[in-house]
């Protein structure tokens, strides 16, 4: 069995694997690694040195699923260079009739993303890692290998005298030899020939065959005492176990590879896990609920701006919301704190809320929040969901600790995690590519992110980032209206930029072995691809809004008077007769249906508002779908009545009143007493207490004093909205470069490859220049440069030349010159196919090409 595209000679380095790839194959390099792009590379050795880094090779490795990594890994411990069929032996045992199938059909898939993403190069009879990632996959005593393997005999020898060496050999029943190399060899051999090896381990004691077994998958070393039982003995005599420190012995990874049947893992994962469905409904059902949550999302986060109307919490010193004004927030929004921090995040993210950056900062809705207002309920909500979808800010993270132990606050710096937004389409794909109206299993959707992104080091798969993530993406989307009762909707689906569930039918459920030839970044397992650019996603957003908006609930007109003093909004209002009971009435439960109540204080702060009594008459009985109830009729006459009768304005504050036995009897009440009141007229009292002190103070009393201007007129007092300048919605922080477009990918293939050109090229022999040829850029004097030019252009030979352009970058181009003059040369570059000119003064220098070459 061999692979498929190997090149046809074996290459001697990554940059001559590299140089025999097509255009094809180097586009999806630089598609699953666009960091190598970054800037573009002058040509294929620099692209392979950058491809060797351990940064790069890092974030490569963490991008692998289960079963690359696992055939990287194993390729770490095989020898070097390994062949196809060993590299198969490793994976899916070395006794052919026992392999496993589903390992055997997976492996070429696997071995073509590593050689796709420059991690392996070679032909399939000389397989090699490339050297970091061989670095960091092989196993040593500091870095463990997930495969539980030890080092090499000849990695475990190499600090043993040659006299112990020669002991060990003889024991193992060898012949001695002159050397320990040859000795370390024969005692190799032994160990990977299965029928000298079981032979060896058929005459081992039991406890000695029971210690190995329990080393045999990891960890492979082990504690001895000075003077070892006679088991142990045994096997430190022939080698089976040897010391690495004192007290200390290790399983050499040939005989736990005997002791595994040539496997590298336990357990091969070869096949993404399934993600479960929990329980399946109508889609109807789940569409139907998901709008009613999308529905709540949108008056959660107006009643949340409502709230911050005037102006919001203030911001703290290091950022962000106190723990205080977030739990005020929570309790004025009748949600959980962590619920709440959510949609305060979510409508910063949209850009509806920020800061206002004055001197005593608050935060406040922004200008786009009224325009936000203005649009239609389902295209508010795409835009929510939107900002979800791509914003970096992960607001589970809020009350929890950074690294410098400081708790994170909501609003505030240190919450962006730039794997969120990835995750978050990963878990939505996933619940995708279940059939409508399936929810899945939180467990299985976890299952399978990791095996898409195993976890490396020693952390927890409780305490790995990218589960959190997900299991906040379950609950946003839910809490959102993307999914209801768990399964993704129809409108959510449609937001991702997915295709109906009926264009589905007939993907393949995987990759199928090497005629599985798409890139790595289209692979999704046999899931759907969302949209990715932004143009895709405003399209997909817009079309997401038209789904919902028929099965959002349209704005009523009218609510229903209840003799108790109540109002019943048996769904959304039309903004403006919401923002007129909510003036006039408080909202005493929310829900299906929104309950108002009428209170003396609602009814006079509409008043204060600039309404009369027969506006408040003329509006209800406008507004109601049922005869005003006589009580709120004498309700409103009766606040009506007293309102106004004392008038409040400022010495340092007085109350003015025609009726001297009010004043009387304000006077005469203990509770006044904190006003400090005296009478300076029978119609007026000075208090020493501000005007707003004072008409609360005695409004707690029962009064309903209204304020008055210095001109003695009433004044109407309306909220006032408190807008932060212009703002923009904050910026994700990218997890990484972004995937390069056809365009730029064309771009950086064709300048790769003519710098290649250029830095490959033969050339002369110039013992005048002392230039060997040898990938350098030529250095000749100005006058040398000159002269080969103009003899170049009567001879029509070309020449290769070094440049340096105006930002300074040195590079190698060959050019065939065409005319010099004014200090110019204009020649027609074959590393950028195309006729240029170049001043003289940044050419370094000139050489001419092999007499073979054009």
């Amino acid at each position: 069995m061999s692979s498929a595209h190997t090149p046809p000679s074996a290459p001697r380095s990554l940059a001559e694997a590299l140089r025999a790839r097509d255009d094809a194959s180097l586009a999806a390099l630089l598609r699953s690694r666009p960091d190598l792009i970054t800037p573009v590379p002058t040509d294929l050795t620099q692209l392979a040195t950058r491809a060797g880094t351990r940064a790069s090779v890092v974030r490569a490795l963490e991008r692998l699923d289960r079963f690359a990594l696992q055939t990287a890994e194993a390729l770490a411990v095989a020898a070097d260079p390994a062949t196809y069929d060993e590299l198969l032996g490793l994976m899916a045992g070395d006794q052919g009739d026992d392999r496993d199938p589903a390992v055997t059909a997976a492996f070429p898939r696997a071995l073509a993303t590593l050689r796709e993403q420059a991690l392996v190069w070679g032909t399939d009879d000389r397989l090699r890692l490339v050297r970091t990632a061989q670095e960091l996959l092989a196993p040593s005593p500091q870095h463990p290998s997930p495969t539980g393997l030890g080092p090499t005999v000849a990695e475990a020898t190499a600090g043993m005298s040659p006299g112990r060496i020669q002991e060990i050999v003889a024991a193992a029943g060898l012949p001695t030899t002159h050397d320990s190399v040859s000795a370390v060899a024969s005692l190799t051999g032994l160990f990977t020939d299965r029928a000298r090896m079981s032979a060896l381990l058929d005459d081992a004691p039991a406890e000695s065959v029971d210690v190995l077994s329990r080393l045999v998958w990891g960890p492979p070393y082990g504690q001895v005492t000075a003077d070892p039982a006679r088991h142990l003995r045994w096997l430190i005599d022939r080698g089976l176990l040897l010391p690495t420190a004192p007290g200390t012995v290790v399983l050499p990874r040939e005989v736990a590879l005997h002791l595994r049947a040539g496997r590298a893992h336990r357990a091969a994962e070869p096949v993404a896990p399934a993600v479960e469905a929990a329980r399946t409904h109508r889609p109807q059902v789940v569409d139907a609920a998901a709008a009613g949550q999308a529905y709540t999302a949108l008056a959660t986060v107006e009643e949340l701006l409502k709230d911050w109307h005037e102006g919001g919490p203030a911001v703290l010193r290091a950022g962000g919301l106190s723990v205080r004004d977030l739990k005020r927030t929570a309790v004025a929004l009748d949600l959980s704190e962590p619920i709440a921090a959510f949609w305060v995040e979510l409508a910063y993210a949209a850009g509806l809320l920020a800061s206002d950056g004055e001197a005593d900062e608050r935060y406040a809705a922004t200008p786009g929040y009224d325009e936000w207002l203005e649009l239609p309920a389902a295209e508010r909500w795409a835009r929510l969901a939107s900002a979800w979808l791509a914003a970096t800010r992960t607001a589970g993270l809020v009350g929890a600790r950074d690294a410098k132990e400081r708790t994170l606050s909501a609003l505030g710096p240190g919450l962006d995690r730039s794997a969120a937004p990835e995750v978050r389409h990963r878990v939505l794909t996933l619940l995708a590519a279940l059939p409508e109206g399936a929810s899945p299993t939180a467990d299985s959707v976890l299952a399978r992110l990791h095996w898409e992104r195993p976890l490396r080091g020693d952390r927890s798969a409780s305490d790995d980032l990218r589960t959190r993530l997900a299991r906040w993406t379950l609950s946003e989307a839910e809490l959102l209206g993307v999914t209801g009762r768990g399964a993704l909707s129809a409108q959510g689906r449609t937001l991702l930029g997915f295709p109906s569930p009926s264009a589905l039918e007939g993907e393949p459920t995987g990759p199928t072995g090497p005629g599985d030839k798409l890139p790595a970044h289209k692979r999704h397992h046999g899931l759907p691809e969302a949209a990715h650019s932004p143009a895709e996603q405003a399209a997909a957003a817009t079309r997401a809004a038209r789904l919902l908006a028929p099965l959002l609930p349209e704005p009523l007109d009218h609510v229903l008077l209840q003799a108790d003093l109540t109002a019943v909004a048996p769904g959304p209002l039309e903004r403006p007769l919401a923002d007129t009971l909510g003036v006039l009435a408080d909202v005493e439960s929310k829900g299906g249906a929104t309950v108002y109540r009428f209170t003396p204080a609602s009814v006079r702060r509409a008043l204060d508002a600039g309404r009369s009594a027969s506006d408040l008459h003329a509006f209800l009985t406008a507004r109601s779908r049922t005869p005003v109830p006589q009580p709120l009729a004498y309700l409103i006459d009766d606040v009506a009545r007293r309102h106004g009768h004392l008038r409040i304005g400022a010495a340092s504050a007085y109350v003015r009143c025609d009726d001297d036995a009010l004043l009387n009897e304000i006077l005469a009440d203990k509770r006044s007493q904190g006003l400090r009141l005296r009478r300076l007229a029978p119609t007026v009292l000075a208090a020493q207490a501000d005007p707003a002190a004072l008409l609360e103070g005695l409004r707690s009393m029962g009064f309903a004093p209204a304020a008055e201007s210095a001109e003695g007129d009433v004044l109407i007092t309306r909220a006032h909205a408190h807008r932060t300048p212009p703002r923009t919605a904050p910026e994700p922080v990218p997890d990484g470069p972004p995937v390069p477009d056809a365009t730029l990918l064309g771009a950086a293939i064709r300048a790769i490859r003519a710098g290649d050109l250029a830095s490959t090229t033969p050339r002369k022999q110039d013992a005048a220049t002392d230039h060997p040829g040898n990938g350098e850029l030529p250095r000749t004097s100005s006058a040398e440069t000159l002269a080969t030019m103009q003899a170049a252009v009567l001879t029509g030979e070309s020449l290769w030349i070094g440049y340096v352009n105006a930002e300074g970058a040195a590079t190698q181009r060959v050019i065939a010159p065409i005319r010099v003059e004014g200090g110019f040369v204009t020649a027609y570059d074959h590393t950028a196919d195309e006729v240029r000119t170049y001043p003289l003064h940044r050419v370094t220098g000139v050489a001419e090409l092999a007499d073979d070459q054009p």
